[in-house]
């Protein structure tokens, strides 16, 4: 499942556009450009920004542990799962309407490790998170990404790997997070890593810039929460 966005929308951070799952029976449209319409950009922009913020409000999270100010870690902690969530419709939508199933579904597989990040960061992660939330995260994980896998088909290339690795990264790594692992950050550099690669071989140098600046505020909030030794992380 490879990203085929428009060059201006530089702020996409989460997913990717395909053709894919409408060609299944060759590759000639697997690169087909994705139409251009008012409604389409707008909620490019919107989810690509919110995704972005993610990246940045963590940053900011671990960096306010780090410094010992607990009202400000939950408060950027809050902003972070919140804008993730606000931009998950955008592509959802924008998925659904092009009958783009498999990117939809491996989108709305990350939404319960979403939903539990927030309700963690809201209760506290003292509070142990609703039973059956949980375990909804944890079932939608590997199936979001097993229908991945469908949708890739036989591993003969390097971008197939690429692929594997966004998709892996984006469903475990939004799961470890919502938990509070530090780990969950190497997922998320793991999607940065690969996502930004697929941009760069596919001729799309500032989406791949922007993957490699949202790498730097994953590597950040990773470093921060590292330096802490008061981490209730595992």
């Amino acid at each position: 499942m490879i990203l085929t966005g428009t060059i201006d929308n530089i702020f996409y951070v989460g997913y990717h556009l395909t053709e894919k799952s409408l060609c299944k029976g060759g590759n000639k449209c697997r690169n087909k450009p994705i139409e251009r319409g008012g409604t389409v950009d707008l909620l490019q922009w919107m989810g690509g920004i919110c995704y972005f913020l993610n990246k940045v409000f963590l940053s900011f999270t671990e960096r306010a542990r780090y410094r010992g100010k607990a009202e400000s870690e939950r408060r950027w902690r809050i902003a972070s799962w919140t804008v993730y969530l606000s931009g998950l419709p955008a592509w959802i939508i924008i998925f659904v309407s092009r009958r783009n199933w498999i990117a939809a579904s491996v989108e709305a597989s990350g939404a319960p490790a979403m939903l539990l990040g927030l309700m963690l960061a809201l209760r506290g992660i003292e509070t142990k998170p609703p039973g059956w939330l949980d375990r909804t995260a944890l079932v939608c994980m590997p199936l979001g990404f097993a229908y991945s896998l469908y949708d890739i088909g036989p591993m003969t290339t390097f971008t197939q790997w690429l692929e594997v690795g966004l998709a892996l990264g984006f469903l475990v790594g939004t799961y470890r997070l919502a938990k509070q692992k530090t780990d969950g950050y190497r997922w998320f550099a793991l999607m940065n890593l690969s996502c930004g690669t697929l941009m760069g071989i596919q001729g799309y140098p500032w989406l791949a810039l922007q993957q490699a600046l949202s790498l730097l505020f994953v590597a950040d909030a990773y470093r921060a929460g590292r330096r802490n030794k008061t981490l209730t992380y595992r």
